[in-house]
């Protein structure tokens, strides 16, 4: 028995068949779209933090900014915490010290503008080790209206 091929020649039982069928390689094009879906989420890497809407100074009163723990990170890994310098290694014990009698275990994190991303996330890494549960970003101060100078 002889089969029909598409152009019209006929082919021999048994013979190759030159046509390309096309099912497993959709079947595996849709085993890697699933995979990648699957995967995916798991890939995403990130830090959960809080960063404050700007609000106007005088909202803040005394009692609240002595209520807050704020660690400065500057450039070549310098810390100051609550404007006392930190070694870096020290730093995850004095955090610990600081937050073992307070019950709101909150701190801010304030980046230097020339300090590196590298340097910002370890100081959060430390402070997560140190046991403190929320850990926000201070914003940037805005910089004052540059007034026009007339050129024209």
């Amino acid at each position: 028995m002889k089969r029909k091929r598409r152009g019209g020649g006929q082919v021999a039982r048994g013979a190759a068949v030159s046509d390309i069928n096309i099912t497993p390689m959709v079947d595996v094009l849709l085993c890697l779209l699933i995979l990648v879906m699957v995967i995916q989420p798991g890939l995403v890497k990130g830090l959960d933090m809080q960063v404050p809407p700007p609000e106007p100074e005088e909202m803040y009163s005394a009692a609240q900014a002595r209520d807050q723990i704020i660690l400065r990170v500057g450039a070549g890994a310098v810390y100051t915490l609550n404007h006392q310098a930190v070694a870096a290694g020290e730093l995850t014990t004095q955090i610990t010290e600081v937050f073992r009698d307070r019950p709101r275990k909150v701190l801010f994190v304030e980046g230097a503008e020339d300090a590196e991303y590298a340097e910002v996330v370890e100081a959060v890494d430390q402070a997560r080790a140190a046991g403190i549960r929320v850990v926000g970003l201070v914003p940037r101060e805005r910089a004052a209206a540059v007034p026009d100078s007339g050129k024209e």
